[in-house]
């Protein structure tokens, strides 16, 4: 017979696949087992359609098993009516008896609500199975509930003696093809993109996933005294952008400017922007000083560095983390590596 860890794996595999195409929701995946057979699965596929346990249920071709089986989810089951009815009032409705849940969720509108619901119609709920890797796959959404602010994510090529852009400072990629097709794939998986003015003008880039199938993000720059011509490409039709200033709010286009006060903490502001626009992560591609203010604030929670081999010579710093990598793969020439801010951490 297998185990609840078991079919707990196959919820978690089949939540990822809605990585890109969730959020601001979490993703969740669930599966339905009778007689040690799953009898129907699903995830949650795209923000307001129908949830993960919605999709399991009608995928059983045989709903009178219901009442006969296990549902394993990896998040609590919803509470509440919001772009669709609530989960656990469907599990009710259709008597399973039994539910086995990965994770709590932390949206203040469910946060136990779900499994006490569940318990209160008298059915069996296991909770904590592959509870941290369910809270890791869902770190977006967890840090945005229970810290009320995006799951940042910085992002930076480095040349192997240690710099991020030659000088005098012009556009030169430093990091393989491999690298620029999976760069682009990141962006398809986060909300919000942002970049600091020099990098705007310098690099002049589109800041969209044009190289993968997936939606842009929405384009960030840091622009204090809106010095960025209107031609360059991230004021095209492409996507949505907003450029954070220290003079106005004013939307032009598909452009949004929003005033800051920038004798505070920029990166902070920022954040609670995004918040309140409930953006749940947000991915920093540069230039050095954007991602430095984003560092000495603490105002980061993982970081993406792909270490080339190419040389510069001269140029400006990368930025510095003050710590070693949690873990390394290599992207065709180029080596990737990972870092976790422990302190941020939001499982």
């Amino acid at each position: 017979m297998r185990s609840d860890e078991y079919y707990m794996q196959r919820c978690l595999a089949l939540a990822e696949k809605g990585l890109a195409d969730v959020a601001p929701n979490p993703m969740v995946g669930c599966v339905i087992v009778h007689n040690d057979e799953i009898i129907g699965e699903g995830y949650h596929m795209k923000y307001g359609d129908a949830h993960a346990e919605v999709n399991a249920i009608h995928a059983v071709q045989n709903q009178a098993l219901l009442p006969y089986s296990t549902l394993y989810v990896s998040l609590e089951p919803c509470s509440h009516y919001g772009k669709t009815p609530p989960c656990a009032n469907l599990i009710i409705h259709h008597k399973i008896k039994r539910v086995v849940i990965g994770c709590h969720d932390p949206n203040p509108l469910v946060s136990g609500k779900g499994i006490q619901l569940l318990k209160d119609a008298g059915v069996e709920v296991i909770t904590g199975i592959w509870e941290q890797a369910c809270s890791n796959l869902n770190k977006r959404f967890i840090k945005y509930h229970r810290y009320k602010s995006p799951y940042v994510i910085l992002k930076w090529a480095e040349s192997a003696d240690g710099f991020i852009a030659p000088l005098p400072a012009r556009q030169e990629w430093l990091s393989g093809p491999e690298a620029k097709v999976l760069t682009h794939q990141w962006r398809t998986e986060e909300q919000a993109i942002l970049i600091g003015r020099k990098t705007a003008e310098i690099d002049n880039p589109q800041l969209t996933a044009r190289l993968c199938k997936g939606k842009n993000p929405l384009r960030l720059v840091i622009d204090p005294h809106n010095k960025l011509s209107r031609h360059l490409n991230i004021f095209n039709q492409n996507a949505n952008t907003i450029v954070f200033n220290a003079e106005c709010d004013k939307l032009v286009e598909q452009t949004k400017y929003l005033k800051l006060d920038f004798s505070a903490s920029v990166s902070s502001q920022i954040l609670h922007h995004l918040y309140t626009m409930q953006i749940i992560s947000v991915m920093i591609e540069g230039g050095a000083e954007t991602i430095k203010h984003f560092i000495e604030e603490n105002n980061w929670n993982e970081a993406r560095v792909i270490k080339t081999n190419k040389t510069l010579g001269n140029g400006i710093p990368a930025p510095n983390l003050h710590t070693k990598a949690d873990s390394q793969t290599q992207i065709g020439a180029d080596t990737l590596e990972f870092f976790i801010n422990h302190e941020s951490w939001v499982s």
